[in-house]
């Protein structure tokens, strides 16, 4: 998996290449914990090229939610393939997270 970023305003956009699983998930998280530090308080993530997530990679989202949310930050999520959207519908977690179709929808609510 491949993390690239950049800052847009006060919001951290983060885009996430290949896949989120039980060999990167940690990484991942460490990764985007260190991306994120004390500054910021949105951060998307661009799923475009994200071709699969796994539970472990399900995990590691919500703990940078929650601690994202433990900062009055906010984390929102864009452009879920059709499958990954699934995998987010059948575990709840549309449900938890703000998604949205587009990251310009996503830049506007973060």
């Amino acid at each position: 998996m491949e993390l690239s970023s950049e800052h847009i305003g006060d919001t951290l956009v983060v885009n996430l290449d290949g896949r989120l699983d039980g060999s990167n998930s940690r990484a991942f998280e460490d990764q985007l914990n260190s991306k994120i530090g004390d500054s910021a308080r949105s951060v998307v993530l661009d799923f475009a090229n994200l071709t699969y997530i796994s539970s472990a990679g399900l995990r590691a989202i919500l703990l940078i939610a929650k601690s994202l949310g433990a900062k009055k930050g906010e984390l929102v999520l864009c452009n879920l393939s059709k499958r990954i959207a699934e995998v987010f519908s059948i575990s709840g977690f549309d449900k938890i997270l703000s998604i949205y179709s587009t990251r310009e929808e996503a830049l506007a609510n973060a």
